[in-house]
This record gives C-alpha cells, sequence and structure tokens, in this order.
C-alpha cells in the first residue's frame, strides 16, 4: 500500500503544477503573440500554438521529472554524510543540534535536554533536519511531479491559444495580452502562498515578467513579418 503524502509532499506537488499552467500560460502567449505580429493566419498561429503547447508541456515533465531526481539524490547524500557522521562523533552532533536551538532563542539548559531528547528519539531524524533543513521521510516523488506539470502545462496554455485565435481580429491580441496579465497575477499569487513568500513581488515578478515576454515577441513579429 503506497504511503500516504504529507502536506510538504502535496505542497510540492501542487508547486509544479502551478508552476506548469504558469510556464503554459506565458511561453504559449509568447509564440501566438509573436506569430500574430508577424501575420493575420490564424492557422498558423493556432499551429504555432499548439506546437509550443507539446513541446513544452514535454520540456516541462521531464525537466521535473529531472529536476526533482537531482534533488533526491542530493538528499540521499545528505543522510549517508550524515549517518557516517553520527557514528564518528555522536556527540558533536548532539551539540549541534543543542547550539541550533539556541541560535531560535532557546535558552541553554532547555536546549541541552531537548537536544538530547530528540538525538535519543531519532538522530539521524533530527541532525538532518537541523543540519540540511528537511526532513528524511519526506521526498517528493519525481513522478507524481512530472504529472503534475504535464497535466497543468497545456491546461495553463489553452487560455492564449483559444483567446488570440478565437477573439476578433480587431481585440484579439490586446485581449490576449490582458487576459494572460490577469492569469499571470493569479498564479504568481498562488505561488507565493504556497512557497510563504511576498505575495506583492511575486504577482509583480509574474506580471513584469509576463509583459516583457510578450512586448518582446510581438515587436520581433512585426519587424520579421510585416
Amino acid at each position: 500500500m503506497e504511503k500516504k503524502r504529507s502536506l510538504a509532499q502535496k505542497i510540492n506537488v501542487m508547486r509544479a503544477a502551478v508552476m506548469g499552467a504558469n510556464d503554459g500560460i506565458l511561453s504559449v502567449a509568447g509564440i501566438v503573440i509573436g506569430v500574430a505580429g508577424a501575420t493575420d493566419n490564424n492557422y498558423a498561429i493556432f499551429l504555432a500554438g499548439i506546437a509550443g503547447m507539446l513541446a513544452g508541456t514535454v520540456s516541462m515533465a521531464m525537466g521535473e521529472y529531472v529536476s526533482v531526481n537531482a534533488q533526491k539524490d542530493a538528499q540521499k547524500k545528505a543522510i549517508i554524510q550524515q549517518e557516517s557522521a553520527l557514528s564518528l562523533n555522536y556527540s558533536g552532533e548532539v551539540a549541534y543540534v543543542k547550539n541550533k536551538y539556541m541560535s531560535k532563542g532557546i535558552q541553554p539548559e532547555l536546549a541541552a535536554r531537548a537536544a538530547s531528547e530528540m538525538m535519543k528519539k531519532n538522530a539521524l531524524l533530527t541532525s538532518v533536519r537541523e543540519r540540511f533543513g528537511f526532513d528524511i521521510n519526506e521526498f517528493t516523488s519525481p513522478y507524481a511531479a512530472a504529472l503534475s506539470s504535464m497535466i497543468s502545462f497545456p491546461l495553463g496554455s489553452i487560455l492564449p491559444l483559444l483567446a488570440i485565435t478565437l477573439l476578433p481580429e480587431s481585440i484579439k491580441v490586446f485581449a490576449t495580452f490582458i487576459s494572460v496579465v490577469i492569469a499571470l497575477a493569479i498564479t504568481g499569487f498562488i505561488a507565493a502562498v504556497l512557497g510563504n513568500s511576498n505575495r506583492r513581488n511575486s504577482v509583480m515578478r509574474n506580471t513584469v515578467s509576463g509583459i516583457l515576454t510578450m512586448l518582446v515577441t510581438y515587436g520581433i513579429g512585426i519587424l520579421i513579418g510585416r
């Protein structure tokens, strides 16, 4: 029976999904708006968008798979390193944990007692968490991360693809531009919530990068195609 995922693992998978959707929105928006700058042919714009969506889907899924596997390899190496450190200098590791607790504002006597108790309970888990900042029981599945990206990237791509091809000719570029900016603001906010970072800064970074991307690709399309 598969072990139930922890909250941290679920958040990492959700992060992969949000970033996949975000990249799908931005990548395909850049492509279709760039092509729209070069031609009014809806079929050519749609075809370019579909090609970008398919390529991006595979790229994002493989990228997440490789990235998460690399992270797992680094974490496993850290665990092996810590197992060796515990066998060679257990008291030194206890002292390190005590000092980490003290650096967080815990009084020396209480920090010493807490470090001793935590190390007796599970020395490897405690020392790895304090030295490297991760839980040895919480590894993100590379397959889950890859699958979430593979699903979310094309879902994100649908917005700019449909907007640029279905909206009236007179407003399609502007309307696509506005809808993409709004969508990027939403994904930026969600990413900030999942990562517990500054919401305003995340939204600003996401929307500004999207605006610049679309302006550049549209400008190149106009210069090359018209």
